[in-house]
């Protein structure tokens, strides 16, 4: 509400204004409080102005940083309006409190195959033993997800529906955000505060999940500019550079791209043939209307049916199937539909073909209106048959000139630091996608900080990855230290984290001076090795106790100077 005197003018100045003018004026209120929005400025930010309670708990389970983001921010509200918040990662919180708390939020993402963070294991567990009540508890879920993956937010919506089976009363409705998902989370916030400044005893438990619609992807439509094997002859390995042109392109160093693979138009036509079902019949999709062909061709995933859909497809054929994961075409063949009527409820329960991320390898400074990736054709056996991954083996495959669809997965725990800023960047194999992406941004935009790369494959002749452009960037300074190491090239394997211990006084001595340290590649066994001997770094070079060295690499995880992005 304005004051009088601020209202007055107001009047006058709609008074005289001509309708062109009030039009005008219109838009432009508009946008400043679109840009004030845009810059995380709160605009009608709620004030509790008395609290039911002076003392909540947020408790976040993350896998990439984004859950703890948004818990942080969340506990900084609830303290301005007056309410102490306690924050905690939940591989941090003591269970035996849980039936204690009066007001408790979690905030928590779902992995995998609707699998919830490792961090959130332990409390995800306790919480489905169902040994216990929690009579007292007030609560509230946000869920974190992906509405590219079929089990969108599943681990936020088990806490939530365990958490009230065990007698807890919901402040509000599970919030389910996307990955652009901070709108929507800021919304919550202020939604929980203002049920906190409500009279005791309110809550939601009557409207048990609410699922706001999702804004969706933008889906980019690109065209391969090129597409190079990095590999040179006798490798074991395929590596493919590929380039792709799109229009008004938005990313960052450190983003993905989304890519839904195609299913083999063998695979497809087998299918047809297998149901006698009519391939040019329209089915409606996720509320829009696809031929079968196209839904098992573009849509719908075949190729490895997860035990929870085999299950499904066992109940509605009547059929006693193992559990397993299995083809849709073995399936058919072994245990096949009545007709091609039931095979049309078969498609119903088939889930989305997930999308695959690769890390981007350009730098939106230096590739204006381009996007790379760095693409290995996956390769792998089943019963003694050699098989290729589904998205890795069509890419690897794509010409120059073929259309391609993808969006950008924005990651805003994997950036690069200020200009001034040191970096330590460790990628083996395709791991050095986003690095390629850091010294082109960073040698565009005129950084002064120092940049240390650690990479490894198997062999230097045939598997030394973008070798011309980092010994370029080596020679003019822009990479001021590079250490390699091929496994394959000597009697006894070297890995990276052979090359960081060598190099360990200098590491600390970098680690002391401030540098952010990033590392992208496998999971495992590559990210435990390379943070082992990060650990091992600290404490023979810190003088440090293993207690005290895992102390300082969390410190450089809380400060954001320790990133990972891993697969």
């Amino acid at each position: 509400m304005l004051t009088s005197p601020k209202f007055k003018i107001i009047q006058d100045l709609i008074a005289n204004s001509s309708r062109e003018e009030l039009i005008w004026l219109n838009g432009y209120l508009a946008g400043i409080v679109a840009n004030a929005t845009a810059a995380g400025e709160e605009i009608g930010e709620t004030i509790v102005s008395k609290p039911v309670t002076n003392k909540i708990t947020i408790a976040y389970g993350t896998e990439t940083g984004n859950s703890k983001k948004l818990a942080t921010d969340f506990a900084a509200k609830a303290k301005k309006n007056g309410i102490n918040a306690k924050i905690i990662s939940l591989d941090q919180y003591r269970l035996t409190d849980l039936p204690k708390e009066e007001f408790f939020f979690t905030v928590i993402s779902t992995q995998g195959d609707g699998e919830p963070p490792l961090a959130a294991k332990k409390f995800y567990d306790h919480i489905h033993q169902n040994g216990f009540k929690l009579e007292k508890l007030k609560f509230g879920v946000l869920a974190l997800g992906d509405t590219a993956y079929p089990l969108f937010c599943k681990a936020g919506e088990d806490v939530d529906q365990q958490l009230q089976k065990l007698g807890g009363q919901r402040i509000l409705p599970l919030q389910r955000c996307d990955t652009d998902y901070e709108s929507e989370a800021r919304q919550w916030f202020s939604e929980v505060l203002q049920k906190l400044s409500s009279e005791p005893g309110a809550s939601s438990a009557a409207h048990p999940v609410t699922v706001k619609k999702s804004t969706g992807k933008k889906v980019y439509h690109g065209t391969v500019l090129a597409n190079i094997n990095l590999n040179d002859r006798g490798s074991n390995k395929q590596t493919h550079h590929i380039e792709i042109a799109a229009e008004e392109l938005d990313y960052q160093p450190g983003d993905s791209i989304g890519i839904v693979p195609e299913n083999a138009v063998a695979s497809v036509e087998s299918i047809i043939a297998l149901t006698g079902i009519d391939a040019g019949k329209s089915l409606l999709h996720r509320n829009e209307e696809h031929t079968i062909y196209d839904l098992l061709r573009k849509k719908l995933n075949i190729t490895y049916l997860p035990e929870r859909v085999v299950k499904k497809y066992a109940t509605l054929t009547n059929q006693e199937i193992p559990e397993t994961r299995i083809g849709l075409p073995d399936l058919l063949k072994i245990y096949p539909v009545r007709d091609a009527g039931q095979f049309e409820e078969v498609i119903e329960m088939l889930e989305p073909t997930m999308p695959r991320l690769y890390s981007i390898s350009s730098s939106p400074e230096t590739h204006n209106g381009e996007v790379h990736i760095t693409v290995a054709r996956d390769t792998f056996s089943i019963n003694e048959e050699i098989k290729f991954g589904l998205c890795s083996d069509g890419l690897c495959h794509l010409p120059a000139d073929r259309n391609i669809e993808f969006y950008v997965h924005k990651n805003s725990q994997f950036r690069l630091p200020a200009p001034d800023k040191d970096i330590i960047m460790i990628g083996p194999g395709t791991g050095i996608a986003p690095f390629r992406s850091f010294l082109a941004e960073r040698d565009a935009t005129g950084a002064t900080g120092k940049n240390w790369l650690f990479f490894g494959e198997q062999h230097f002749g045939s598997d030394f990855l973008y070798q011309t452009e980092f010994q370029n960037w080596l020679q003019t300074g822009v990479l001021t230290k590079m250490n390699v190491a091929f496994s394959r090239d000597q009697e006894h394997k070297i890995y990276v984290q052979h090359k960081m211990k060598e190099n360990g006084a200098a590491i600390y001595q970098w680690l002391q001076s401030g540098a952010h340290v990033y590392i992208c590649g496998a999971k495992e066994p590559m990210s435990v090795d390379v943070e082992n001997a990060i650990l091992q770094i600290i404490a023979q070079w810190g003088n440090k106790k293993d207690a005290e060295a895992q102390a300082y690499l969390d410190k450089l995880r809380e400060e954001g100077r320790y990133m990972k992005d891993v697969y």
